[in-house]
């Protein structure tokens, strides 16, 4: 298969701007190679990734619709399970669609700007998908080791409170590290094998390199992976020692099943984000680089509401009221 790459980078003298001190980017536009093969092989990449966005999108879009018209489920954990399957609509679009694209372009390539708005939105998402996570493990870790406190505690306005935390501080995380990236002297080449926009490839590309940005990216996303996921490993913890000192075992299967889902979610989430982003000059292959990326910025999204609705029956009992109160009111 040929790519038509066209020529991206501005002819201008490396000398001649060395003493000038200057921070001009030469190149500007990114060719994303995406997947390789003959056009059978991308016409299926293409028809498997658009079946995944369309169920991302219709999956995540019930659980939304189900939360906001079921007056019963709305208690702090499904206003959360809501702000997250509303969550992974954005987080899937922030790449997919650009994705599929991609795959049908002959030149494959994406400005310069546009490559580091995809990086900003998909970072940030993903970023307060963690504190997303995390809040929901807090919520658990209040409903079961300390029941009698949780209405008092987990109050509307303390709920409301952690879902505009989320959102917000995730959007505001990454502004600097991306700040630093876009300084970086691009001079060509200007080819990314992959299909989106990533640190690592974008690091490779560099005229110059820079080992302390690279350093303080590589330290801010293992400081943004670890810190929400050791809490969320302490709260379960103190959840599990909670549900081993329940008598009943009634009481230990509806502790763990009102858990189960999240720790389902976590850890199909983190255990490819940990692969990709906290080691430095991991050595992945690029292939298996490609495909750990499109796990947790693809498929997670898409079971993410199988996962939650499947094992959670006030969530199904939701869905089929609502279903049969529009059925009826056709």
């Amino acid at each position: 298969m040929f790519i038509i790459i066209p020529s991206l980078v501005t002819s201008v003298s490396l000398t001649a701007l060395e003493p000038q001190n200057t921070t001009m980017h030469f190149v500007t536009e990114f060719v994303l190679l995406g997947f390789p093969g003959q056009r059978e092989m991308q016409n299926f990449f293409f028809s498997f990734i658009l079946v995944v966005y369309l169920l991302t999108l219709l999956g995540n879009g019930i659980i939304v619709c189900v939360v906001k018209w079921d007056k019963q489920l709305h208690t702090p954990m499904y206003i959360f399970l809501g702000n997250f399957a509303f969550l992974e609509i954005w987080y899937i679009s922030s790449t997919v669609p650009n994705m599929l694209v991609n795959i049908l372009s002959e030149t494959k390539t994406i400005s310069f700007t546009g490559c580091f708005l995809q990086f900003y939105f998909f970072f940030s998402l993903g970023t307060t998908e963690c504190f997303f996570l995390s809040v929901m493990a807090y919520d658990r870790y209040l409903a079961i080791c300390r029941p009698l406190h949780y209405p008092s505690i987990m109050t509307g306005k303390l709920c409301v409170v952690l879902v505009s935390v989320c959102w917000v501080s995730g959007f505001l995380c990454y502004p600097v590290p991306i700040v630093f990236i876009s300084q970086l002297p691009f001079c060509g080449p200007n080819i990314i094998d992959h299909f989106v926009c990533d640190p690592g490839p974008l690091f490779a590309l560099a005229c110059i390199p820079d080992p302390s940005t690279e350093l303080i990216c590589y330290t801010f996303n293992s400081l943004i992976i670890f810190g929400p996921f050791l809490f969320i490993l302490g709260s379960y913890t103190l959840v599990l020692r909670a549900v081993l000192c329940i008598p009943s075992g009634a009481g230990r299967t509806k502790a763990f099943s009102t858990c189960g889902s999240h720790l389902m979610v976590v850890s199909l989430f983190y255990g490819t984000l940990m692969v990709m982003y906290v080691s430095p000059k991991s050595g992945n292959p690029t292939g298996m680089q490609k495909i750990i990326t499109l796990v947790y910025s693809a498929v997670t999204p898409l079971l993410n509401p199988l996962i939650y609705s499947l094992r959670n029956k006030d969530m199904k009992d939701a869905l089929k009221k609502v279903l049969g109160l529009r059925t009826n009111q056709n």
